[in-house]
């Protein structure tokens, strides 16, 4: 949700009963990443996350990661989401503590068991399993939701999130079945009238299938899903040809993706979402989202539940 998680989406999210997500790559210092936080807690009096991405970055050097931080523990946010490296292993394992003196929950994003048990091991307090179908950067492991969720909650003492594939009622659902404590979406929340992301996009979103996404950076260590457009395309003759990091930059640079998502420009970046885009059939505001997940799961559960104890007495 990189140039997407901002105030407005994050409160709207959190307004509805779920944990909106603020993502600090957006801000070029850690004074911006304030205001937003400060512009956040305006518009919304519920917790909410702020998302720190510990990758290799074109734009975000490891001190302005380390401001970010430092910014999220003065602001004593209600937690914070940690995806990529580890952050006790890129900013020292000191900033689990300064975390939890802030009062902030540490979850980590993680795609495999030994990353998961990792977190639990430094201090972490919650993860998310995210599969292989998640949109931006899965882990290269390639371990799907419906495999890797169990695998952690069985591994882990931790209440673990599910991410990747899910955009309705029934991928809550499974996800609880299968031991989870809740679902992390991203791609769903795109096509949300709250996101700042172009009409256009959100269209796109409604119109593609589940097979319209498509690995790309893998020859880069970076591998990232992505919707397929001309641009992708691009990238992907690139590596096919053997080209190397500097012919592939300008294709993927983020200022790029930002332009495309306000422009609408459906050709213009690769756009980072997940498989579930499959499931995204329309546009509505998050309340209603969130309000129709909580329902449809219910529902299924209930059924389940209800055909279960039939098929006992029978």
């Amino acid at each position: 949700m990189m140039w997407l998680a901002k105030p407005e989406l994050c409160a709207a999210v959190s307004n509805a009963g779920g944990l909106g997500n603020l993502t600090a790559g957006n801000y070029g210092s850690g004074d911006d990443l304030r205001q937003a936080i400060a512009r956040t807690r305006e518009l919304t009096d519920k917790p909410f996350c702020v998302n720190l991405t510990l990758l290799p970055s074109v734009h975000i050097a490891k001190d302005l990661h380390q401001d970010y931080f430092r910014v999220c523990c003065e602001e004593k946010v209600s937690s914070i989401d940690v995806s990529g490296a580890p952050l006790d292993r890129y900013l020292g394992p000191d900033a689990i503590r300064q975390a939890k003196d802030a009062g902030a929950k540490l979850i980590h994003k993680v795609g495999s068991v030994k990353h998961a048990m990792h977190a639990q091991e430094a201090g972490y307090d919650a993860v998310i399993a995210a599969g292989f179908e998640e949109g931006g950067h899965p882990l290269h492991e390639d371990v799907t939701t419906m495999l890797l969720t169990p695998r952690i909650c069985q591994a882990v003492s931790l209440p673990v999130v599910t991410a990747g594939g899910i955009a309705d009622g029934r991928g809550l659902a499974a996800a609880l079945v299968l031991g989870a404590e809740g679902v992390m979406m991203a791609s769903r929340f795109i096509a949300t009238t709250e996101c700042l992301a172009h009409h256009r996009v959100k269209e796109e979103l409604v119109r593609r299938q589940e097979n319209d996404t498509v690995m790309i950076c893998k020859t880069i260590n970076l591998q990232m899903r992505a919707l397929r457009n001309a641009q992708v395309e691009k990238v992907l003759e690139v590596e096919a040809r053997g080209g190397d990091l500097q012919e592939l930059i300008p294709l993927i640079a983020g200022q790029r993706q930002s332009a495309a998502w306000e422009s609408g420009d459906l050709d213009r970046s690769p756009f980072p979402v997940g498989q579930s885009i499959g499931l995204i059939h329309d546009i509505v505001s998050c309340e209603e989202l969130l309000s129709r997940m909580m329902k449809e799961a219910v529902d299924i559960l209930t059924r389940a539940q209800e055909r279960f104890a039939t098929d006992l007495v029978t």
